[in-house]
């Protein structure tokens, strides 16, 4: 939970510039991503915004669930036990635990990624879907109360089961380059291994503007869980070809903070009525 210095954030994104750049050198070069495209201050801002703004809010809710979640357990905040867990759970192997949380954290954020599609959170969410170049910067293009739901869903069960927070807390940084990586300006997938792991091909039709795959693919992880419940689309010997949305997302880190808490004409959602057509109930 510690905030990074801006020395450090800068080493990162350089770091993570020249391997996404090697990456997309596989792409033919008019396939590949120029930098100074449209959206780029924006998502730029965004890589600014949330780990030194966002980021002490998201952290300040954590921990105040961490204390609630140990005030109710042992009646006091300050329980040791809170990070080292509890019952059968946080007496397995840190592996087995880390893959059991892996497991649950996915199945949880499929639903609310589905449920952020949904009519009365698109708002917040259609943020992230707003960049028409998606590559891996426009990934931190997302509203800080979706990540604060996000995560607090997350944590809930597993501080409930037992888990180990301290485990949970190192894979966190894993499963964020994780969805860096989804988000990259390439067409890999994992062959026979497609439906057992997330891929960018596979998380790329779910950014499409094309109806037939924006509201597919929400694992994160593990396509399980779209095949499951009807949501997995991969067509073969195709791939995506335009992103964004149709919702009118405006341009800019603060007019897109402000945007879920404006009523806007002509507002549409990815399987609903327009906003216009609510009014009123």
């Amino acid at each position: 939970m510690n905030t990074p210095t801006l020395t450090e954030l800068a080493i990162l994104f350089i770091l993570l510039f020249a391997v996404f750049r090697a990456l997309e050198m596989s792409l033919p070069r008019e396939r590949r991503t120029p930098f100074l495209r449209r959206g780029l201050l924006t998502d730029l801002s965004y890589w600014l915004f949330n780990p030194f703004v966002a980021e002490i809010a998201i952290n300040f809710v954590m921990l105040a669930v961490l204390a609630t979640f140990a005030f109710v357990t042992y009646g006091r905040v300050d329980k040791p036990e809170i990070l080292a867990g509890f019952g059968p759970l946080s007496r397995l192997p840190v592996p087995i635990q880390t893959v059991l949380m892996l497991i649950l954290a996915d199945f949880i954020g499929y639903w609310m990624h589905r449920l952020f599609h949904g009519r009365r959170l698109w708002c917040f969410h259609a943020i992230h879907h707003s960049s028409k170049t998606l590559d891996w910067i426009s990934a931190a293009r997302a509203h800080p109360l979706n990540e604060l739901a996000g995560r607090t869903a997350s944590m809930l069960p597993l501080l409930a089961l037992g888990f180990q927070v301290e485990a949970a807390a190192v894979i966190a940084p894993l499963i964020t380059l994780y969805a860096l990586f989804l988000h990259a300006n390439v067409d890999w997938d994992w062959g026979r291994l497609r439906t057992v792991i997330a891929s960018p091909r596979f998380h790329r039709w779910h950014h499409t503007s094309e109806a037939e795959g924006r509201d597919k693919n929400f694992a994160t992880l593990f396509p399980v869980w779209d095949i499951l419940f009807g949501t997995y689309y991969m067509p073969k010997a195709r791939i995506p070809e335009r992103f964004g949305t149709d919702t009118p997302v405006p341009e800019g880190l603060f007019a897109q903070l402000a945007f879920p808490f404006r009523r806007t004409q002509g507002f549409k959602f990815p399987n609903g009525p327009a906003a216009d057509e609510l009014k009123g109930r």
